[in-house]
């Protein structure tokens, strides 16, 4: 019974591990995270749930190569956190300005960097979870070149936010660039990398295909708190945030009935 509760156990680790929207997690938390006065913190909890990741995939996958973004996340968040100690005044305030655009368009240059390598970085962790027979399968590959790439795109949306935020409007702190686009651009990220393999096997089953509703359902969803936020900490724009809420209910109802 105790080794059968272990083999479960195990097993649902493995799991976790094997997704790799948990490899990302590190970088998603330090983006949305770091900031004026936070990037001690950021760049701790990132540092600290990459080494965390390494070691738990170690201990249940031995034997195992090293994948792609566990290297990356401890070198990464390793050196970031090095030269925070090391840094003066005026860099650790420049850290805290951009760090975040620097995390997002590394993640990013790492995505389209292993596709131009033809190895998306997806691939190692759907292996994993895959028969050994289907690894060269181009519905297999095509499925991680696009998941990668949509990983990509967020990340390099979410820079692209932040660099708008911190250059043009010269608020870091931002509500929209800092906060709500890196948001949405990593649901939508998220939700693809659910979406498409259901597509994928819906298509080798000669099923129906999910449609595009279950994939905008979530993004839909979100613009009601979105527009709470508007109304809570963007008083002056009171009229788009009562118009987010209305169409988040409106898109949510219409998206749910398709789906």
């Amino acid at each position: 019974m105790r080794t059968e509760t272990n083999g479960a156990a195990t097993g649902r680790v493995a799991g976790f591990l094997e997704n790799p929207v948990v490899g990302m997690a590190p970088w998603i938390v330090f983006s949305l995270l770091v900031g004026p006065g936070r990037f001690e913190i950021a760049v701790g909890i990132a540092l600290a749930a990459s080494l965390a990741l390494v070691v738990m995939g170690r201990l249940v996958h031995r034997g195992t190569s090293w994948k792609l973004l566990e290297l990356a996340d401890v070198v990464f968040f390793g050196a970031m956190a090095a030269i925070g100690a090391l840094a003066g005044d005026d860099t650790l305030r420049w850290l805290e300005t951009y760090a975040g655009e620097v995390a997002s368009l590394t993640l990013a240059a790492i995505a389209f960097g292993s596709m131009a390598l033809r190895m998306p970085f997806t691939l190692q962790y759907a292996r994993e979870r895959t028969d050994p027979s289907k690894w060269r399968h181009p519905a297999f590959l095509r499925t991680n070149y696009l998941i990668t790439g949509a990983w990509g795109l967020a990340f390099l949306v979410s820079a692209l936010a932040g660099g708008f935020g911190d250059l043009v409007l010269r608020d870091p702190d931002n509500l929209w660039t800092a906060w709500i686009v890196p948001v949405l651009a990593i649901v939508a990220a998220l939700r693809f990398t659910a979406w498409y393999p259901e597509v994928v096997r819906a298509r080798a089953r000669g099923e129906p295909e999910p449609g595009l509703g279950s994939l905008l359902l979530p993004l839909a969803g979100l613009l009601v708190p979105v527009g709470i936020a508007v109304l809570v900490f963007e008083g002056g724009m009171w009229w788009l945030g009562v118009a987010l809420i209305g169409a988040g209910g409106l898109l949510t109802k219409a998206l749910g009935a398709r789906s």
